[in-house]
């Protein structure tokens, strides 16, 4: 192996390593992983620019959906609905955990799963509060359950939105052939609830009488911010199929602009003091990843992956979606999911050019004519990006933002911690990923 790979890897592992022990931020490791390999001459500026061009649309998604959770909260929405909540759950805490998995899963339908995070952990902090136990594990399975639920439509989760958008799959084409899979996704979760979080499922407390909602600080406010976000999920869904073929990234910058309009009219608060409150710190964090993963590309193992799939499985497609099920499932659980996606995607399609299933023209972005038994393998890649992403704090951006949310109310949340809830459900849930990706193999008729 050259030295340059060598300095790589190495690099890499020293940025994993330093996260999973708690050695270090994980933003400012990797900022030094990327700053290490950029001083050493290994990222070019080009490089560079390749990493933040990859990294744009994901970002986006996020930081659009922050602002517009941001925005939401001075008119006290989140007070309504977590009273409310906290009413329907009659102090159980079995009904408590059945209803943020049906009320995340709505949200991730249509908007991304970081940004559902932002918007729920203010009430699910304070329904916690109310019913007495610690925050930390709903807080952590609400990520899971907004991962799993991102895969309910295509603009769910950054992931998700990645692989389509590579293959030039529409928002009704995931409808019609992943989202199945996505809501099996989210049944298996229901029956390991009690064992994960015994503490919380077993939970009866008895609520005051006078328990009602308060009327909302600012109405008008409130119906305009609304309003935004309903024009953000109508964009989502129908965007890309309107004359100027509204992206859903742009979709999120649109949206972010609107609420930041709303609160400039308004003049409750500046716009310096919302902007100051979005998550930057998990925003570079993805976005130096992207630079890491960029440089693990010059290793040259990805091309080497591509042409060993070749060798391994020839043109049966089968098991090369359960390889990728396995490989993209466990590097997502250590690595940010969304940059090993965006490598992992390259790697398949030289596989398939390799294979010659596909003309070279295919590792080009404007390809979309893919043969339908292709199909399951990149929904497998969809499949295992975005629940392997589930088992570990840095796996998927949804989980560094809870955790950043548990942290900044006192609670950190750590590696090995977060790892207790994650790992159990990730593996049941690839389990049933390889079930779903067998069914549409065999309705491709391959």
């Amino acid at each position: 192996m050259e030295l340059q790979s060598i300095i790589i890897l190495t690099v890499f592992a020293g940025v994993i390593l330093a996260i999973a022990l708690n050695l270090a931020d994980m933003t400012l490791a990797a900022m030094l992983g990327v700053s290490v390999l950029i001083a050493g001459g290994i990222l070019t500026e080009r490089e560079v620019l390749n990493a933040v061009r990859s990294a744009g649309g994901p970002l986006s998604l996020l930081f659009g959906g922050m602002v517009v959770a941001r925005t939401l909260e001075p008119t006290g929405i989140f007070e309504q609905v977590g009273i409310r909540f906290l009413s329907a759950t009659k102090g159980s805490g079995k009904r408590f955990l059945l209803g943020v998995v049906a009320l995340v899963s709505v949200l991730c339908a249509f908007l991304p799963n970081a940004t559902t995070v932002i918007l729920l952990a203010p009430i699910i902090i304070r329904i916690t509060k109310a019913l007495d136990v610690d925050f930390v594990g709903p807080m952590v399975v609400m990520a899971v359950i907004s991962n799993s639920a991102g895969l309910l439509t295509l603009i769910g989760d950054p992931a998700t939105f990645l692989v389509g958008s590579s293959i030039g799959m529409t928002f009704v084409d995931y409808l019609q052939r992943v989202s199945l899979g996505g809501l099996l996704n989210i049944l298996v979760l229901i029956p390991l609830l009690p064992l994960v979080l015994r503490d919380v499922w077993h939970v009866q407390r008895t609520l005051p009488a006078d328990l009602k909602p308060k009327p909302l600080k600012r109405p008008l406010m409130a119906a305009f911010s609304l309003l935004v976000l309903v024009a953000m999920i109508f964009l989502f869904m129908f965007g890309e199929s309107l004359p100027t073929h509204i992206v859903p990234p742009a979709v999120a910058i649109i949206a972010a602009s609107l609420a930041l309009l709303v609160i400039y009219g308004a003049k409750i608060e500046s716009i310096e003091n919302v902007l100051k409150d979005v998550d930057w710190k998990t925003l570079l964090f993805l976005l130096f990843m992207f630079g890491l993963v960029e440089a693990f590309n010059k290793t040259g193992l990805i091309q080497n992956l591509s042409i060993g799939f070749y060798q391994w499985f020839g043109v049966k497609l089968m098991p090369v979606a359960v390889m990728v099920l396995v490989v993209v499932g466990l590097g997502s659980s250590v690595l940010a999911n969304i940059p090993l996606v965006a490598a992992m995607i390259i790697m398949l399609k030289g596989y398939f050019v390799a294979a010659q299933l596909v003309p070279e023209e295919a590792l080009g972005p404007a390809f979309n004519a893919w043969p339908a038994p292709s199909l399951p393998v990149f929904v497998a890649m969809m499949f295992a990006g975005t629940l392997g992403g589930n088992a570990t704090l840095i796996g998927a951006s949804a989980n560094i933002v809870s955790a950043g949310i548990c942290a900044s109310n006192g609670k950190p949340v750590g590696f090995t911690r977060f790892m207790r809830y994650g790992v159990p459900l990730t593996v049941c849930q690839l389990a049933v990923s390889a079930a779903y990706v067998m069914i549409l193999f065999a309705w491709s008729g391959h």
